[in-house]
């Protein structure tokens, strides 16, 4: 963890697409995070597998690294 709120700068959320993973997507948005990037997708023989990068910024600007 990090000095931001107890929060962690990036994040990679992963899991089985359904209403569980974009409930956790929706959560993360409203705990200040943003998503980064487009969300990846993949098939495992049995499911669709997601997974999302979120990126929290505490709006100090001198801690923000371009991409």
């Amino acid at each position: 963890m990090s000095d931001l709120s107890g929060r962690l700068r990036y994040r990679l959320l992963t899991g089985t697409d359904d209403a569980d993973f974009c409930r956790r997507i929706s959560e993360a948005l409203a705990d200040g995070y943003r998503l980064y990037g487009s969300p990846a997708m993949t098939f495992d023989g049995e499911r669709v597998v997601v997974a999302q990068a979120v990126v929290f910024d505490d709006g100090d600007p001198s801690r923000v690294v371009p991409a």
